[in-house]
């Protein structure tokens, strides 16, 4: 085995590693969003109880994101093409369009929270 050999097999694993993380992490938060979001379903009906539980599934799902993004830029990192190149834009900037909506979602959110707490 050569040396380009083994910089492609780490360069493999090391996109798996970093693509396993990212889904790993949405998973584990839409595991925790749904046990939360029934455990609050059967205490409490009102639809403000549910939104720390939007709030955490967000934060989980812009990791994620930013987790699958980082795995695609090193994809192409390896001598990329034209190809692999326009892709990788493409991606990311969907990537980083559902992760500015994603922010600002949590940002509203969390000011809609605090409004709620502070009394009149």
């Amino acid at each position: 085995m050569n040396a380009e050999d083994v910089l492609r097999i780490g360069h493999e694993t090391l996109v798996f590693a970093v693509e396993t993380a990212g889904a790993v992490v949405i998973f584990v938060g839409a595991v925790w969003a749904a046990l939360r979001f029934t455990a609050e379903g059967l205490r409490r009906r009102s639809a403000a109880a549910f939104t720390p539980i939007r709030l955490s599934l967000g934060r989980f799902l812009t990791l994620g994101l930013e987790f699958q993004l980082a795995a695609d830029i090193l994809r192409t990192a390896f001598s990329p093409t034209f190809t692999q190149i326009g892709q990788l834009a493409a991606i990311a900037t969907i990537r980083t369009a559902l992760n500015w909506v994603l922010s600002r979602e949590i940002r509203d959110e969390q000011r809609q929270v605090r409004e709620e707490e502070v009394p009149p």
